[in-house]
């Protein structure tokens, strides 16, 4: 795909890794419609890229929210590029969450993002080549502890990729599903820090992810898993789970002391690097 020539409609604009996102694009050559929740950052986004953005002030969990995205979309003449980046985290555990933080994380991880495709999907279809971007993680393939919701959302969202992949494989539409590994980003809450740290996670800069989704994107790749050996831990997954299960069990301590109730808030990372298992292995 030549993003010079792309229209990109681009959710969770406002987030770290949505900024670096919106850097990556612009800096390519796109053209792009930020949409998210934070006027403020809204505005500043526009300030610093000009004419290249425009922006729409949207929840997307509210269906008036989407219409107006969806009807902003229609007056980009040229729009060929959905990335669904918008997304929480929650670092917990499983037992101390509630039905509605559940049902929230859930809408706006997987829902809000299905719906949103499937409205702008026949302008996407109209174009003369498209691509729908997911931005998932290492634990849509590799379930963790203290992530359980986070995990089930981008286990969905992975299989929704593949599925809709399929689906469309006879249009000039693409779908991309980039998985980060642990990335910095200023929503990281202290105890998610603290337990990188005690596990001595590496972590990627919102820069580096969003160098590789420029490179994804260039490249007309369908799903691409960053860092290493993080995708041979979700192959190991795939083969052989039981050899997973017994070097993350020795991490569970750890794990259950920073994410007690007490400790419980919203996070976006994903503790998961080379040295996780490879020291515990």
């Amino acid at each position: 795909m030549r993003l010079q020539d792309s229209v990109v409609v681009l959710t969770g604009a406002t987030g770290g890794m949505g900024q670096a996102m919106v850097a990556a694009l612009c800096q390519a050559g796109a053209q792009v419609l930020l949409v998210g929740r934070q006027a403020p950052a809204l505005q500043a986004l526009e300030r610093d890229f000009g004419a290249q953005v425009s922006c729409v002030q949207a929840d997307l969990r509210v269906p008036d929210d989407r219409a107006r995205v969806v009807a902003a979309a229609r007056q980009l003449p040229g729009f060929n590029l959905l990335v669904n980046a918008a997304g929480v985290n929650h670092f917990g555990l499983f037992e101390s969450m509630d039905d509605a933080a559940i049902a929230d994380l859930i809408e706006i991880n997987l829902t809000a993002n299905l719906q949103l495709s499937r409205a702008l999907l026949p302008l996407l279809k109209a174009a003369p080549q498209a691509c729908v971007v997911n931005i998932g993680s290492t634990f849509g393939s590799l379930g963790y502890a203290g992530f359980s919701t986070y995990c089930a959302s981008k286990f969905a969202l992975r299989g929704f990729s593949q599925a809709l992949r399929r689906e469309l494989a006879d249009t000039r539409v693409g779908v991309l599903y980039l998985a980060p590994r642990a990335t910095h980003t200023e929503m990281n809450s202290a105890q998610v820090n603290a337990m990188n740290n005690a596990l001595q996670v590496a972590m990627d800069s919102p820069e580096r992810v969003a160098a590789h989704l420029i490179r994804a994107l260039e490249q007309d790749l369908r799903e691409v898993h960053l860092g290493w050996p993080e995708r041979l831990f979700v192959r190991l997954n795939n083969l052989l789970p039981s050899l997973l299960d017994k070097a993350l069990r020795r991490q569970l301590p750890t794990i259950q002391r920073y994410a007690s109730p007490a400790a419980d808030a919203p996070v976006a990372s994903d503790p998961m690097s080379s040295k996780t298992l490879e020291q515990r292995s």
